[in-house]
Order: C-alpha cells, then sequence, then structure tokens
C-alpha cells in the first residue's frame, strides 16, 4: 500500500480529486486530499492574510497529524508551490513528490513571477475588485471538459492574492526527495507549464509525462493520472 496525499490547485479543493483517489483507494492505497484554507468547504475561513506559508503549514499539518510517512506527495498547478515548501520542511516523509502541471520553483520566486505583465495587472484588479481575493479562472480557459464545467466553476472559490505574490523560502533539505516527476497538461495553452516541463526533460533526476487533457487533469483523465501516480 502507498500512500498519497493528493494537493488542489488555486480556487480549487480537495473535492477536485474525487475521481482519482477513488481509483487509487481501489487498488488498496490511502489517499488524503485535504482543502487548503481559505477555499472549497474551508471557504468561511477566507480573508487577505491566508498566503503561500499557510498553505504550506496545512499539509505539513496532515503529514504530522495523520502520522503519514514514505508519502507520494501530489501538488496540482498553484500547489506545486505548495508542496515544494512541504518537502523543505518535511523531507524525511515524502518518498517521492509529483507536480501535475504543476510550478517547480526556486527559492525567492512567487507565482507572480511566472506570469507575464498582463496576468499580473488582471490579478491585482481581480482582487481590488473582491476585497483582495482574485476571482477564479474559468474552467472554459482551462479547456476542462463541457459535461464538467458548470460543475468545476460552481465549486471553485476566490483565494487571497497574498498566495500568489508571497515568495517561497526554500533551504537545500528539499531535494533530499530523490524521486520527482513533472506531467504536462497537453489539452490547454498557453501554459506556464510548458516550459518547466521541457527543462526537466534535460535533467536526469527527474522523469516526465504528459497527459493529452485540459488542465484540470484529476478531473478530465483520472485513469490516466492514477495510472500515472501509481508508476512513480
Amino acid at each position: 500500500m502507498t500512500t498519497f496525499v493528493l494537493v488542489h490547485g488555486a480556487w480549487h479543493g480537495g473535492w477536485c480529486w474525487s475521481r482519482t483517489a477513488k481509483l487509487l483507494r481501489a487498488q488498496g492505497h490511502a489517499v488524503h486530499a485535504p482543502t487548503l484554507t481559505g477555499v472549497g468547504e474551508r471557504a468561511h475561513l477566507a480573508g487577505v492574510e491566508i498566503n503561500l506559508s499557510l498553505h504550506i503549514r496545512d499539509v505539513c499539518n496532515v503529514l504530522a497529524w495523520e502520522d503519514l510517512t514514505k508519502v507520494v506527495l501530489v501538488g496540482h498547478s498553484y500547489a506545486g508551490m505548495v508542496i515544494t515548501g512541504v518537502a523543505d520542511a518535511m523531507p524525511e516523509r515524502i518518498a517521492a513528490l509529483v507536480y501535475l502541471d504543476a510550478f517547480v520553483p526556486e527559492n525567492g520566486m512567487a507565482v507572480w513571477d511566472y506570469f507575464l505583465p498582463e496576468r499580473r495587472v488582471g490579478l491585482i484588479e481581480g482582487a481590488q475588485a473582491n476585497g483582495g481575493r482574485v476571482p477564479p479562472v474559468p474552467g472554459e480557459r482551462f479547456n476542462v471538459n463541457p459535461a464538467d464545467r458548470a460543475w468545476v466553476d460552481g465549486k471553485c472559490t476566490p483565494m487571497a492574492l497574498a498566495c500568489f505574490i508571497e515568495r517561497i523560502k526554500l533551504g537545500a533539505t528539499h531535494e533530499k526527495v530523490a524521486r520527482r516527476m513533472h506531467i504536462l497538461a497537453e489539452g490547454w495553452g498557453p501554459s506556464p507549464f510548458v516550459a518547466f516541463n521541457e527543462r526537466l526533460r534535460k535533467d536526469p533526476r527527474w522523469k516526465t509525462a504528459s497527459l493529452k487533457c485540459g488542465h484540470d487533469a484529476m478531473v478530465d483523465d483520472p485513469g490516466g493520472l492514477t495510472t500515472l501516480l501509481l508508476g512513480v
């Protein structure tokens, strides 16, 4: 049995992993899909003070309070930032890191830094119009399959601007996690994650893979994603 901890991306919640979690559990694996503070069923805790550091602590606390070790830690999109921070804090508990169409940050970087200037303006304007919280990106832009688009849009909630602009503080301890994979979702664009995947293909420390689906791979192709996760 393997223990998987699945961390959702911006605006989403643990709900988005339901299909993938079901497939993994059906094969006897343990699955945790926590919801980060301020979104999903924890949206009642939303506030402008919520940031990347708090989300890293959210996941660290799951590992600590659930006594989890030898974890396959999976981060989607924004959560690439989160799982990198968790790996830096608790490398001894993590067997492998999987970045699902996700950022792979270097020390001192923020999500903000990977966006074009016009996208940064959009984040600021969205936050200004919504009390410091950025509205969700519509599922259509991420090419969520049409049958699930309304469901995804209805579940996503605004997220504090601070999550996108806080710079991650890393030491070298996250490098102790030797098993790493980056999975690219090829079915949408323009995507900031193509550059990460292309760079990591040349790095012998990494495995890379791709899925022919939209950004929300756990919704669009849970079967294909499960196969890749089991291969880690």
